[in-house]
């Protein structure tokens, strides 16, 4: 076991004697900094929410309402018990990272699994999120424009467009040395997720149901199978397969719970759970009446990403318009969050425990930041080589590593509530990772 990482928390270290431990500080180096509660749920939930929101009424077809909701229910769950469980291995020794509790809990080795974990999970992130920038920012900015202006100006370029966002926004609130700071821009993201849900229930009634035979509302015409409005409790066939990754996903976000918790006014895991309580709910919440609505208005026929279908059906609709910009918007204001794990992860491998310095920090992440973004340029199938590696990082850092830790560092005995939990999320990580590469394994064995 590293012996750097012992002699910091080992004086700290005490075992799980009961509930005590949730009004106690947060203990070790940091003691906390600036961030009140209402910040850090938005910075949580932005870390939580993303593009995956699209792809949630597409979900839903595919296991019915009821399916659906009880998979999401489950998900949340096991998401927050994930959190609880990293959370009391902080309180219990002291250890402010998420690098630092594989160290404790695997030494050296444990440390760096994590951290490169952390790393290709958000490069990942940041570099799909670029590359959906980079080809939806000009169709949505078009979207705006005469239908027969000139084609071919630089505002239709995604390459320009991704590398001036990148400059003037992503690096601007990147570089900032904490991760609080950015609780302002975190707020208007969840403004406008909030947008696209308050649209997609509006947008039920404007498309009527069964859908027009022929895309269109101006010539209406009845279809025969009026039976596709009828919406469906529970739905078993392949395409639940499709469903179970996206879901498990949608609560992703352990590689910013640590680095919001040390930032937070006053420390402890009391508050730091409230913040992680409100930040689930609500994203349940955005996530469930979306997905919802979404699947009310296009029933069997919801497209993979759901605006899609609002593009065939209501073109040049001013609120899908705006809601498609809010969206991308929101993409935006999220990288800038996944950016800081990612630097504070290379910074760890690479400087250790090292005084801040603005000259590591300013060249990390411009390193960081031009990795991306030639990613995000250069890569065309950037989103299905990070799809087999996001696949066993995500599970990992959602769900087997807290329950690994918990496991090892944990006194209980095995047959014990507490040990039986950390055992689930371990099984469900490795299920969950498994799905998710064999649909990614037969989704290119189709396409080829």
């Amino acid at each position: 076991m590293n012996r750097n990482i012992n002699t910091t928390v080992q004086s700290d270290y005490r075992p799980i004697d009961g509930d005590d431990e949730e009004s106690t500080p947060l203990l070790g180096p940091m003691r906390g900094g600036n961030a009140s509660l209402k910040s850090s749920v938005f910075n949580l939930i932005n870390a939580i929410m993303g593009s995956g929101i699209l792809g949630l009424s597409f979900a839903m077809a595919s296991t019915g309402i009821v399916g659906f909701s009880i998979l999401l229910l489950v998900v949340a769950s096991l998401a927050a018990y994930s959190i609880h469980l990293l959370l009391t291995l902080c309180d219990q020794t002291g250890v402010t990272s998420y690098e630092d509790l594989g160290g404790r809990a695997f030494g050296r080795f444990g440390k760096i699994l994590v951290a490169c974990a952390i790393l290709i999970q958000n490069i990942g992130a940041m570099s799909s999120y670029m590359f959906i920038l980079k080809s939806e920012f000009p169709a949505a900015i078009s979207g705006f424009l005469s239908p027969d202006h000139e084609r071919g100006e630089w505002y239709e370029d995604g390459t320009i467009l991704v590398i001036l966002v990148t400059v003037c926004v992503v690096l601007p609130l990147a570089i900032l040395p904490k991760i609080g700071f950015l609780g302002y821009t975190s707020s208007l993201a969840f403004f406008f997720m909030f947008f696209f849900t308050v649209v997609i229930v509006i947008k039920k009634w404007s498309i009527p149901c069964p859908l027009p035979v022929n895309g269109t509302l101006s010539l209406y015409e009845l279809p025969s199978n009026v039976s596709e409005c009828t919406p469906k409790l529970f739905v078993f066939n392949s395409k639940g397969a499709y469903a179970v990754p996206t879901m498990a996903f949608s609560f992703l976000c352990h590689t910013a719970i640590l680095p919001i918790y040390c930032e937070l006014q006053r420390p402890n895991k009391k508050r730091m759970q409230y913040v992680v309580n409100v930040s689930i709910s609500l994203s349940f919440v955005l996530y469930f009446i979306s997905a919802l609505f979404g699947y009310l208005t296009f029933f069997d026929k919801v497209d993979s990403e759901l605006l899609l279908g609002y593009d065939t059906y209501l073109p040049r609709d001013i609120l899908v318009m705006l809601v498609r910009l809010a969206i991308l918007l929101a993409v935006l204001l999220t990288v800038p969050l996944i950016h800081f794990p990612a630097r504070k992860a290379v910074q760890m491998l690479v400087m250790g425990n090292r005084p801040f310095s603005w000259f590591s920090h300013s060249l990390t992440t411009l390193l960081l930041l031009t990795i991306v973004l030639l990613l995000a340029i250069f890569v065309p199938d950037i989103r299905n080589v990070f799809g087999v590696i996001g696949s066993t990082t995500s599970t990992c850092l959602l769900f087997v590593f807290p329950g690994l830790f918990s496991l090892r560092m944990r006194s209980d005995p095995l047959l014990s509530l507490p040990a039986i939990g950390a055992v689930c999320l371990v099984v469900t990580g490795v299920l969950v990772g498994l799905l998710s590469l064999s649909i990614i394994v037969v989704f290119w064995a189709q396409n080829s």
